[in-house]
């Protein structure tokens, strides 16, 4: 039997998962994969309609979108971090329609909001590091060619959404519908080696989905990922483990991504030597870019490895 892969995408709307689904094909594996791969959509469960075709995702750092919304940019530039950070929780939580919090019974809602600071602070010397303000200035080629107004508009779209879905699967009763997701993809999937490649989001949908199945897994790849933070590790079903079915994991970080602020599964998830935490490149717009995540290569051999028949 040949073998398969399934994704989880990550936060944010997506566009239709046909089209998601052969955007990370092409990514991975530089052509469509037809029915050996699957795509795990959850983007229903929070939003009613897939982002338009030839929309480019927001959370992949697409410069023309924040060009296009001046307002928010104005805003972005103005606003104290916390205020941002006091706005965003405000939004979460209005989003989840929360008068008491709905999260899993003992969970602190206040250690996600750390991370939510965390990733604004992190977001904001980023943007001051960027690209210089004079015309004509040399611009270092990892740097975004807008003023740091619009610099901070990009990164801080990130954090916005990261941790409103995130808060939303934790707390908004949105996490059984999205794990639910994931359940039925991999149902559909047997034969031969598993591949689940994860992110963002997506990489803790998958984990928890795969803690709980005890499904064989040939390799667990995860990118741009929260799963070594502490203050997301606190909101977990289980303790930090590798799961049981789960052969080899692989998690791939910028070291510049806001989501994964730390950047190292193995001293928490045991047993270590199933654990491989590499940092790559990821020179997207915010640095938590899918397609360039995939696309790098420490992520793609070994998934291709498999497929080949030589890993």
């Amino acid at each position: 039997m040949r073998p398969r892969v399934v994704y989880v995408h990550g936060n944010g709307n997506k566009v239709r998962a046909e089209l998601l689904k052969s955007q990370w094909d092409t990514a991975l594996f530089g052509r469509d994969m037809a029915e050996a791969s699957r795509m795990a959509y959850w983007a229903p469960v929070r939003y009613p309609e897939p982002l338009p075709d030839l929309r480019p995702d927001p959370l992949d750092g697409c410069t023309e979108l924040i060009e296009e919304t001046p307002a928010a940019v104005d805003r972005a530039a103005t606003e104290p971090p916390e205020d941002f950070v006091a706005r965003t929780l405000g939004e979460a939580r209005l989003e989840a329609g929360e008068i008491a919090l709905e999260g899993r019974p003992g969970a602190d809602e206040s250690a996600l909001v750390d991370w939510l600071r965390n990733m604004t602070y992190l977001a904001d010397t980023l943007a001051q590091a960027g690209a210089p303000e004079e015309p004509g200035a040399e611009l270092p080629l990892e740097t975004l060619p807008l003023p740091r107004s619009g610099r901070t508009a990009v990164f801080r779209l990130l954090v916005k959404h990261s941790f409103k879905d995130v808060h939303g699967y934790f707390f908004g009763g949105a996490g059984p519908a999205m794990r639910e997701v994931v359940k039925e993809t991999l149902a559909g999937v047997d034969g031969g080696p598993l591949v689940v490649v994860g992110h963002s989001l997506g990489t803790i949908l998958a984990y928890e989905v795969l803690m709980e199945l005890g499904r064989e897994v040939e390799l667990l790849v995860t990118v741009g990922s929260p799963l070594a933070i502490t203050e997301v590790q606190d909101h977990l079903a289980r303790p930090p483990a590798v799961p049981a079915g789960v052969a080899a994991w692989h998690n791939a970080s910028d070291l510049r991504d806001l989501v994964a602020l730390d950047h190292t599964l193995r001293p928490e998830y045991a047993p270590q030597e199933r654990v491989t935490d590499l940092l790559v490149t990821n020179d997207s717009g915010n640095h938590h870019g899918i397609s360039e995540y995939l696309s790098q290569h420490e992520v793609r051999a070994p998934v291709q490895r498999i497929f080949d028949g030589t890993g």
